[in-house]
């Protein structure tokens, strides 16, 4: 392991590109400072590191958006200072972003050669449709694409549209393939196909930028990991050394002794129990579950497996199509989120963007917005009330933010999230439902989160957490519950924790 520089790795083959010595301040921010790195022909890099740590600039920098202010690029041994949209693109350099950047209302074949179709008709310069599928098949059959080109893009899932992104940086004829956390919105199984597709562009000889923060795939995919910690090259990580804790303490400076902490008491008894519940997306299926106070049960599946339709209906988004659900042994009615939030069912949802917060508002808004009456005087929200509480919030939680008057929309992935759990953790909550808690965040801010789903089961609050990412369902949940095609398929208690079970629990299939 080497963490001060990194030095070009001895292969046969040169490197295709190198930085060195790259430097990027902003105002009161030094993004990059002396970061230096090669990417050799056919190599996958694992480059990780928690938000904020240069990630983004350094992808500015490669795909021509921004220039350094200092240090050397070379492409093919060849200088520059800097590079354009066009010279990125012209080196074989393609981006497939986190937010993909197709047309739904266009099928495969014209969003992977938009604006660089082939044309007919002489001056009437029409499609030639033909001759674009014929361009297109070949593309998709090396991404291994199950889908052709004439499928619209609406119908595909996010991990097909990723191989059409991955298509279009191939008709480039791309060197190098940067991938912006690729994986953080896939489920299971959707990712092993996504994982696969790196291994051959590795075949092919196009190199890969690997960027995620579920390091256990970086683990699987990496020939080498690269890892920024605070706009420095923190250190890199040969093939036989890349692994968990060493990618953590590189990345914060520290290892995470509390990932995976045990329970400080056993659970308590049923806080909430469905029976017979049953969704609009599986009416002829019925989910059967008890969450007990005082723990964390993990909630497994793949897409489309019913499992936030679930969380809507127990936070009274959705109705039910039969069934009933019981609070404390009583049986309570969730006809609206108000209904139950006044039961202390909370939801911290998927898209914390979306529905979780409101990004224009100052923290201190949004922790109040759910109970006004409780920060009012006289009909009038008090101010002084406002930014009280939520003080109180963001030292409880360790809300990273100048003050609680700072807008929303400035923080990091993990700090809304914080907000977001603020919010009703100013109300005492009985029940907490996660749906993707920590779907976008960096492995520091992820163990925060974590300890802090802990902190709320020690103190009772019983704990749903909805997630695809299995190294967190298995590491943090004292029960894991697995959804299939709209019901429970099975539950395993800790001693039966492994991938092979929750997967095939998750396909339909009895555990041996």
């Amino acid at each position: 392991m080497n963490d001060l520089t990194e030095t070009a790795p001895s292969r046969e083959a040169p490197p295709f590109l190198s930085l060195l010595g790259i430097g990027k301040t902003y105002p009161g921010v030094v993004a990059l400072d002396g970061f230096s790195m090669h990417v050799s022909p056919g190599e996958v890099i694992g480059l990780v590191g928690e938000n904020g740590a240069g990630k983004s600039t350094l992808m500015k920098i490669l795909g021509g958006v921004v220039k350094p202010d200092r240090g050397t690029i070379l492409i093919d041994a060849e200088e520059r200072s800097a590079l354009s949209v066009d010279s990125s693109l012209g080196s074989g350099i393609a981006f497939v972003h986190q937010e993909l950047n197709l047309f739904d209302n266009l099928d495969v074949a014209a969003n992977i050669f938009l604006g660089r179709e082939p044309l007919r008709g002489g001056p009437l310069k029409l499609v030639d449709r033909r001759r674009l599928r014929a361009m297109v098949a070949p593309l998709l059959k090396r991404v291994g694409a199950n889908f052709s080109a004439d499928t619209p893009v609406a119908s595909l899932s996010l991990a097909q549209q990723q191989m059409v992104e991955i298509a279009k940086a191939l008709s480039i004829n791309a060197r190098l393939v940067i991938l912006d956390e690729p994986t953080s919105s896939l489920p299971l199984a959707e990712t092993e196909k996504l994982l696969s597709v790196i291994s051959a562009l590795k075949a092919d000889g196009i190199s890969v930028i690997f960027i995620s923060h579920r390091l256990q795939e970086v683990e699987r995919v990496a020939d080498r990991v690269v890892v920024l910690r605070d706009g420095t090259l923190a250190g890199t990580l040969a093939k036989g050394e890349i692994n968990h804790d060493q990618m953590v303490k590189l990345m914060i400076g520290r290892a995470l002794t509390a990932r995976d902490a045990e329970p400080q008491r056993a659970p308590g008894k049923i806080a909430l129990k469905t029976t017979d519940i049953r969704s609009a997306a599986y009416p002829a299926r019925t989910v059967n579950l008890e969450i007990r106070y005082g723990e964390i049960l993990g909630l497994a599946g793949l897409v489309g497996s019913g499992r936030t339709e679930l969380a809507r209906i127990l936070f009274g988004i959705d109705r039910s199509y039969g069934g009933t659900t019981e609070m404390d042994g009583r049986e309570i009615r969730l006809t609206s989120a108000t209904k139950a939030v006044e039961a202390g069912i909370f939801l911290v949802p998927e898209d914390r963007k979306l529905s979780g917060i409101l990004l224009d508002l100052p923290i201190a808004q949004n922790i109040s917005l759910p109970n006004l009456p409780a920060y009012s005087k006289n009909f009038m929200v008090s101010s002084k009330r406002e930014t009280t509480g939520a003080e109180v919030q963001r030292k409880r939680l360790g809300i990273k933010a100048p003050s609680v008057s700072t807008r929303t929309g400035t923080l990091s992935g993990g700090n809304q999230q914080k907000v977001v759990l603020a919010k009703w953790l100013a109300m005492n909550p009985k029940v907490m439902i996660f749906d993707e808690p920590t779907r976008g965040i960096d492995i520091g801010a992820k163990n925060e989160i974590y300890m802090l789903m802990r902190k709320l089961a020690d103190a009772g609050v019983a704990i749903l957490m909805i997630s695809s990412d299995m190294e967190e369902v298995i590491g943090v949940s004292d029960r894991i519950a697995v959804m299939h095609e709209g019901q429970i398929s099975g539950i395993l208690e800790k001693q039966d924790f492994t991938q092979e079970n929750v997967l095939l629990l998750a396909v339909g299939k009895a555990i041996h």
